[in-house]
């Protein structure tokens, strides 16, 4: 059986690749078999989305608000996708502290590309308990991140409780099923 989700991300310091390991084998656990297949799209085209109804997508922030090389480099790509039928589930890192003026930018970007490429997009986060000044990934009444933000620079120590937390909510959101092999 082929896994039902497809997990792709850019990552260049490794934290990203780490926390979409960390969601795959949480995700894995919590329903009890191998659902994940986790994709680097250094070296899978983004193009690969197209298999998968299910998607998670982790993009870290860099700088002052702006796209990881691996994403950039892939953008053009990724805006040609078409999205509808798809759920999607979104995760960001960033340093709220070093850029709070920037926190978790590239995580909105993504989000605006497979929510206008017609996307059905789970797991928004609450923005309660972050520290920052501005983030272009935060809904319209400013309450929730459009995904899960991750700060490993800051908040290490929250990370592996924010994964759970999180995997569980985009579980139940999306209505995948962790008792049956028919997904």
């Amino acid at each position: 059986m082929t896994p039902a989700i497809g997990l792709f991300y850019g990552s260049s310091t490794c934290y990203t690749e780490i926390a979409g390991e960390k969601i795959r084998d949480c995700l894995q656990q919590l329903t009890g078999r191998a659902c994940v297949n986790i994709f680097n799209i250094a070296e899978t085209p983004v193009t690969a989305m197209a298999d998968y109804d299910f998607l998670i997508l982790g993009i870290p922030t860099w700088d002052y608000g702006e796209l990881q090389e691996d994403w950039e480099n892939a953008w053009a790509d990724l805006e040609t996708i078409d999205f509808h039928g798809k759920t999607v589930a979104l995760f960001g890192m960033g340093d709220q502290l070093g850029y709070p003026d920037w926190f978790q930018d590239a995580l909105g970007y993504l989000w605006a590309v497979v929510v206008n490429g017609g996307a059905m997009v789970v797991g928004s986060w609450p923005a309660e308990g972050y520290q920052f000044n501005e983030s272009r990934a935060l809904s319209a009444d400013g309450s929730r991140f459009v995904g899960l933000c991750l700060d490993d620079e800051n908040e290490f120590d929250l990370t592996e409780d924010r994964i759970d937390r999180w995997c569980r909510q985009v579980l139940e959101e999306s209505g995948f099923s962790v008792d049956s092999d028919d997904d």
